[in-house]
């Protein structure tokens, strides 16, 4: 067996591969990694020569991982975490949580909570450097399972093995009818008073479709999917234009001024979901995290309950019937 030497071996280089497995685009990824594309190429083909495998199969109009490639290049994902962590287990004797602060937020809390919560973490933690995201659960989670964030903010329960979540506060969900709606005026409002041809969702890859569905007492097969919005703001429209009604989120509600007259929102009994921090169960700053969804929990958005302080739970794979809302 050939003798390799770990001196050449670099954790750059290995951040170029992951990189280009990352986009399957070598432009992207040497714009993601901060070098030109030549120079990326010539360290990836390099780092091939070194370990005697091809790792990528290239064509003018084709990226991707070879056999042998996708192997190798999962073994570096892990080399970089285990790296990371390193470099994280040496900040916490100085403060977890200063410098850099990755933070996922699901797309239909972001728009809502972020722009107060800015303001709490400017003051609570001066030295941090926050770098925030919005997305779906599902994509939050990946980025997090890849280091590429620190910690989400999601509706709980989430899936997955490896990851420690806590709850923070409960978000009712209200109904959201056009003024003129048959419904709008109804007293004492229940879930299956939803179940109608005008309930407007979101698209599939939103959880709140399923849920919405799920609390409506309704199947993905009862539904039309021309009555579907690509975003909670185009939902919101849809219901001003008078297309039908739907869930919305209570932070969602804020600022809608302009809305009086054209939107009638009502209560629903008990329909609600739990907002918590998520974050991998190995980061060293497991403690800190903790501390910092405290902090939250001590600031719960106006028309939100928090939640009751319970020692950071493993996550699990979803019970079948488990849904969260994005």
């Amino acid at each position: 067996m050939t003798y390799i030497p770990l001196s050449g071996l670099s954790l750059r280089d290995i951040e170029y591969v992951v990189a280009v497995d990352d986009l399957r685009n070598f432009s992207r990824a040497a714009e993601r990694c901060g070098v030109s594309q030549g120079g990326l190429s010539e360290q990836v083909r390099k780092l091939e020569a070194l370990l005697g495998v091809v790792l990528f199969e290239r064509s003018r109009r084709h990226v991707a991982p070879t056999p042998d490639g996708a192997r190798l290049i999962g073994m570096g994902r892990e080399v970089l975490a285990a790296a990371r962590a390193m470099i994280e287990a040496a900040r916490v004797r100085t403060g977890p949580l200063e410098g850099l602060l990755r933070i996922g937020v699901i797309a239909t809390l972001g728009p809502y909570y972020v722009p107060n919560l800015l303001p709490l973490l400017r003051r609570n933690y001066p030295q941090l450097q926050l770098r925030l995201t919005d997305s779906l659960t599902d994509i939050m989670l990946r980025m997090l399972r890849h280091d590429e964030l620190d910690i989400v903010l999601a509706a709980l329960p989430v899936s997955g093995e490896g990851f420690h979540s806590v709850p923070l506060f409960s978000e009712p969900f209200l109904a959201a009818f056009p003024a003129e709606h048959a419904l709008a005026e109804r007293k004492n409002l229940t879930m299956p008073d939803l179940k109608g041809p005008d309930l407007l969702l979101l698209e599939d890859g939103h959880c709140l479709r399923d849920q919405a569905l799920a609390l409506c007492g309704m199947s993905s097969t009862h539904h039309e999917p021309e009555r579907l919005a690509a975003s909670l703001e185009m939902l919101w429209h849809m219901i001003g234009a008078g297309e039908g009604y739907s869930l919305i989120p209570r932070l969602a509600l804020r600022n809608r001024g302009e809305w009086e007259g054209l939107i009638t929102v009502q209560p629903i009994p008990a329909a609600s979901r739990t907002i918590g921090l998520v974050w991998r169960a190995s980061d060293p700053r497991g403690a800190a995290f903790a501390d910092f969804a405290t902090c939250l929990r001590n600031n719960t958005p106006e028309g939100c309950t928090a939640l009751p302080h319970f020692p950071a739970k493993t996550c699990q794979p979803p019970e079948p019937d488990m849904l969260h809302m994005d």
